[in-house]
């Protein structure tokens, strides 16, 4: 592989501009008049703001409806209806749309994302033909975007018999993670979670719930979580996404639970949806609990809305924390990046000698601006190669 030469680029911790040789797919100095191989590529920053590639770490990708004609959104706004209406209509649309679904990626990767944990449905109806099809997808876009798989049982796992065998399956045939939401959901919470976290024991796979449930009995369940987490030596391994029952929690409570999450090592993602209540990213980040930023549905049955673009995201998720200062709009950046790659277990990547190189180059000055503007005009690096 050709040395790639970023001349005049702006860092976010350097003044002024340097120059960053990437050789082999990772960088290999931060430099002002680095000497490349004269086969090199060169790219001209131009000022811009070089930052460490987007991950989405959290999506899915089997729901979507994106690139298709508008399809109206009919489910109430209720998770049970969403979830009924899911079930109802994806047959008749067609769902998983292979062509929707890489319609997406695409976007996705122009916009800078460089790695992407989709949560991929699970049930009998649709057996593993989801986890198939995502499969296929990744092996295209693998140079582009890497795709990681959590084998997901949205429609239920305790009550629908024959889901923890397919989950069991997904994770024999390309899912590294294993899912699951609102363990009391369904009556008994202890023995939903003894299948989730037995799975992840069998397969050495990690774990990510998604937590709706609010109140007293929301923040029992991320107790739960907890304890299984120190008992398995699960840390690092589990994250736990929404968690509305954290973002309302009052500060006193939330900084204990935070404390709770980063002693177990159990991290969090946050997609900040509609008006449910958010974690509080600097209580989150004072305590050490590791935060990832995703869109969760994006065009799909769920809600209409989305663009694949991350950095929009971050904005909005910004926005719905009331963050106004430089630095609280920065752990949003850091969530939508290096804390994105710490929680779907990669390498650490950055401008740095030695890290991967999943860059992007974004016309902006500094890390904040770049999250409220989410300019267009990007160059997208993905293992020292521009793709987009």
């Amino acid at each position: 592989m050709a040395d790639l030469l970023v001349t005049g680029a702006r860092l976010a911790d350097l003044q002024g501009l340097t120059d960053v040789l990437i050789r082999d797919g990772v960088v290999h100095s931060v430099t002002t008049g680095a000497t490349p191989d004269p086969a090199a590529e060169v790219v001209d920053a131009d000022g811009r703001l070089l930052l460490p590639g987007l991950v989405e770490a959290h999506c899915h990708l089997d729901k979507t409806l994106f690139g298709r004609e508008w399809v109206p959104h009919s489910a109430e706004d209720t998770l049970t209806d969403r979830i009924r209406t899911d079930r109802i209509r994806r047959t008749e649309l067609g769902i998983p749309d292979p062509d929707a679904m890489a319609a997406l990626v695409r976007a996705m990767s122009g916009h800078g994302t460089t790695s992407i944990r989709t949560h991929t449905d699970i049930d009998p109806e649709v057996g593993l033909r989801g986890v198939a099809l995502v499969a296929e997808l990744a092996a295209r876009a693998s140079g582009r975007v890497d795709i990681q798989q959590v084998a997901f049982p949205q429609h239920g796992l305790l009550g629908l018999a024959g889901t923890p065998d397919l989950l069991d399956a997904a994770l024999r045939n390309g899912a590294t993670v294993v899912g699951g939401l609102d363990p009391g959901a369904e009556g008994d919470a202890v023995a939903y979670l003894d299948v989730v976290f037995g799975l992840a024991e069998r397969h050495a796979a990690m774990v990510d719930l998604h937590l709706h449930t609010g109140g007293q009995e929301g923040l029992a369940e991320v107790d739960l979580v907890i304890e299984r987490t120190r008992a398995l030596g699960l840390a690092g391994r589990v994250v736990l996404s929404h968690v509305y029952a954290l973002g309302a929690a009052p500060e006193a409570d939330a900084r204990a639970v935070a404390d709770r999450l980063a002693a177990a090592g159990v991290g969090v993602v946050t997609a900040a949806p509609y008006s449910y209540p958010v974690p509080d990213l600097r209580i989150l980040s004072d305590a050490g609990v590791v935060v990832g930023c995703g869109h969760d549905g994006i065009r799909d049955l769920w809600g209409p809305y989305g663009t694949g673009d991350l950095l929009e995201r971050a904005c909005h998720v910004a926005y719905r924390s009331h963050f106004r200062r430089d630095e609280d709009i920065e752990l949003v950046l850091e969530a939508a990046t290096t804390g994105g790659r710490r929680l779907l277990g990669l390498p650490p990547a950055g401008v740095r000698p030695g890290d991967p190189a999943d860059l992007v180059l974004v016309p902006a000055r500094t890390p904040a601006e770049a999250v409220v503007t989410h300019p267009p005009g990007r160059t997208v690096i993905k293992a020292g190669r521009v793709v987009s």
